[in-house]
């Protein structure tokens, strides 16, 4: 992303030669690429899991499945189901994680470099555009990894049967489609995601190394991801409620019925007001925001270790 500006006064110009250095190296220099972006996003995933459940959940109030939600929803799922219940749907969200965050955050910036070249800059715009792009094509890629992950987390039952299980089930009852519900609203919320996480942490890296005297380094990627985390969180929240509701309507569909995103979004409005759509905006934030914060500090290390340059 933004790697090239503590060699260079002006970031935008000089970044893409670099690009252009690492994408045509060599088959390996791909392989890390990718490879380090998807790693540093499965185990921030993993350590951020319980909060995940836990949103999920919350999302979910009002809907029926559950009875009643709280704020003392986290202890009491350690209470009633144990403390593997924190960690339902692991297995669906770590393989999604690697493959997905693998080509989020992968293909952010060839992305950019292809639009440097096409149209000579590499602006806000463009980073923007580059992140809503490689958001929405992972996405589409991965949604049923999401579908089974927010099913397993949402139905205590599913503890025993599995991933695998609930894959055959819900093909064999609902069919192949059943495991792209709710893939718009989800490409619209990884959009959102990686245009706000990847452009804001690129511009911020940019920002403070022009008017401070932050260098690339442990400060400069905890600053820079943190202000990533706080503002993709506002962005995709109520997107994320939108999705998680759909991926669930099996579940839900006695007490509503919902045809398409912005009908979901409608009748939350409706029934619950603004404030429906930032369910679980807390736990969101609470997740996001670390895994952010996780997913940059790391990434940034492991492309170091890797003989990459910065993000």
């Amino acid at each position: 992303m933004s790697g090239n500006s503590t060699s260079n006064n002006s970031p935008p110009s000089g970044s893409g030669n670099d690009k252009k250095q690492n994408w045509a190296a060599s088959p390996s220099t791909v392989f890390n690429h990718f490879a380090t972006s998807g790693l540093s996003v499965a185990v921030a995933t993993a350590i951020t899991h319980p909060l995940d459940v836990l949103k999920v959940r919350l999302q979910m109030q009002l809907v029926g499945q559950t009875g009643p939600l709280s704020g003392m929803l986290f202890l009491s799922a350690v209470k009633n189901e144990g403390p593997k219940s924190l960690y339902q749907g692991l297995t669906p969200a770590l393989t999604r994680s690697f493959v997905y965050g693998g080509l989020r955050l992968g293909l952010y910036e060839p992305s950019k470099y292809a639009c440097d070249l096409a149209f000579g800059s590499s602006n806000v715009l463009v980073k923007i555009a580059s992140g809503m792009f490689a958001g929405a094509i992972s996405t589409a890629l991965t949604n049923p990894m999401e579908v089974l992950k927010v099913r397993l987390q949402m139905n205590p039952d599913m503890r025993k049967s599995g991933p695998i299980i609930e894959l055959r089930r819900t093909v064999s009852e609902e069919g192949i489609k059943a495991l792209w519900k709710g893939v718009g609203p989800a490409m619209a919320r990884a959009a959102a995601l990686t245009a706000s996480q990847l452009a804001t942490y690129d511009e911020t890296k940019q920002i403070l190394v022009r008017w401070t005297s932050l260098k690339e380094g442990f400060p400069l990627h905890l600053i820079s991801s943190t202000v990533a985390g706080i503002l993709s969180t506002l962005v995709t929240a109520p997107i994320d409620m939108v999705k998680t509701r759909l991926m669930l309507q099996r579940e839900a569909k006695e007490i509503r019925i919902y045809k398409g995103g912005f009908h979901c979004a409608y009748q939350v409005l409706l029934t619950e007001g603004p404030r429906g759509l930032y369910k679980g905006g807390f736990a969101i934030f609470a997740r996001l925001g670390p895994q952010t914060t996780i997913t940059f500090i790391l990434c940034e290390e492991l492309r170091k270790h890797a003989g990459l340059k910065a993000m």
